[in-house]
């Protein structure tokens, strides 16, 4: 019989299979738990971060694949600062972000979330650490040529980034911004 191994008739790829999904299924059961602690998640991908480029360094090579590496994280970092619905787009229909006292408010809300940005950024960096165990990926490059068109890079987008914010006044941090409580208690209201 096609597909099957001698015992019982089940096919081969059956534990396979069920292996497969349980990883999955307590990989999803973890990445679900992580969710609430934003910063362990961040000093975790730093901690990955930090072995990516530390293997880098020990072997003097693949900065082809730190490049594409960092032109990545710096396409996700534009996501991450852009509002869902651009403000240009949005004033061709009418609708616009607030600039007034009032306009109605509308909360921003991100591109890409700060939950699918680790998430990204920490899958980037696990791939490119794998990518420098294979020679193929090790293309001689003068790299400091690659690091200075990332910074001239960086530094343009998030100039026409910086700039996209002031135009359309918007933050895409929590810091700073006035936080609106619900109503107290007051002294006198109170039961016992």
């Amino acid at each position: 019989m096609e597909g099957t191994s001698g015992e019982g008739g089940a096919p081969a790829s059956v534990p396979l299979a069920k292996w497969k999904n349980d990883f999955s299924r307590k990989f999803q059961y973890y990445l679900d738990r992580s969710t609430p602690h934003p910063v362990e998640r961040w000093l975790g991908s730093l901690a990955v971060a930090a072995v990516y480029v530390l293997r880098v360094y020990l072997v003097q090579g693949f900065y082809i694949v730190s490049y594409g590496l960092g032109i990545y994280v710096l396409n996700l970092l534009i996501g991450f600062l852009s509002p869902m619905v651009d403000p240009e787009l949005e004033t061709l229909d009418g609708a616009s972000l607030p600039t007034r006292g009032s306009d109605e408010f509308k909360p921003f809300i991100r591109r890409l979330p700060e939950f699918k940005f680790w998430y990204s950024i920490t899958k980037a960096f696990c791939v490119a650490f794998l990518m420098t165990f294979f020679s193929i990926f090790d293309v001689p490059v003068f790299w400091p040529i690659l690091l200075f068109y990332w910074i001239v890079l960086f530094a343009l987008t998030m100039k026409r980034q910086i700039l996209h914010m002031i135009k359309y006044k918007y933050i895409p941090f929590d810091f700073g911004k006035k936080k609106y409580g619900g109503k107290k208690p007051s002294a006198g209201s109170r039961r016992d």
